[in-house]
């Protein structure tokens, strides 16, 4: 068996995840969103002024179809387009409609296909540089180096019915907001801060979007 240790935030107590709950359009669709790090969890449970829960399961990986997008089969942009599929983000533009287009037809991975999902976890910041990805304005040196920078966390997300099988309640943890609230701002400050900052310089070397459907429609 390949058992490991997973944490849920939230600000309910959860015994037990209930298969085909939750909100659609999270980073990777439906699922049950955890983490490996128990901190991190503690913030995710502080999203109001109000305590919340740090719940730890049981979760047995074996004879599960993984997706782990810190393979090195994939990339930045397979992230990305997985995002313009399931997150809502402003297409404001004719060029970035056509560019998510172009995104989703040679990067998108179904993700329904999976039992487990591992990925980065996005915030607003992160959905402010896609866009300016998607209308050129930045690099995606400058887009996959904002992925790193941001430390905003890791997401280990249960996608099917078989995975949400093999997952057990060990025990929840009350989590203090007054405490966690203030670190959970702090770290997505500091990455909003981060990644303006690495934004601020145009990449003169560096490959846009347009480039790789050039070189795409050159092929």
């Amino acid at each position: 068996m390949n058992k490991k240790i997973l944490y849920h935030g939230s600000k309910d107590l959860i015994k037990q995840p209930i298969y085909g709950y939750g909100k659609i359009y999270n980073d990777y669709g439906l699922g049950f969103y955890c983490t490996e790090d128990k901190e991190l969890a503690k913030e995710w449970a502080s999203s109001s002024l109000s305590n919340g829960y740090c719940n730890c399961y049981e979760f047995d990986e074996s004879n599960l179809k993984i997706l782990d997008l810190s393979n090195k089969e994939y990339n930045v942009l397979h992230w990305l387009a997985i995002l313009i599929n399931h997150r809502k983000i402003n297409l404001s533009t004719g060029l970035m409609k056509i560019n998510a287009k172009w995104l989703l037809d040679n990067y998108y991975i179904d993700v329904d296909k999976y039992d487990v999902i591992k990925g980065y976890r996005a915030d607003d910041s992160y959905f402010t540089f896609a866009r300016l990805f998607l209308n050129n304005t930045i690099s995606i040196e400058q887009l996959n180096y904002a992925i790193r920078l941001g430390d905003l966390g890791e997401q280990i997300v249960l996608k099917s019915k078989k995975a949400f099988s093999q997952i057990i309640y060990k025990d929840s943890e009350e989590v203090e907001s007054d405490i966690y609230f203030k670190i959970r701002k702090i770290r997505d400050e500091n990455a909003h801060d981060s990644l303006v900052k690495s934004f601020e310089v145009y990449d003169v070397t560096g490959t846009y979007l347009t480039d790789l459907i050039r070189r795409d429609n050159c092929e």
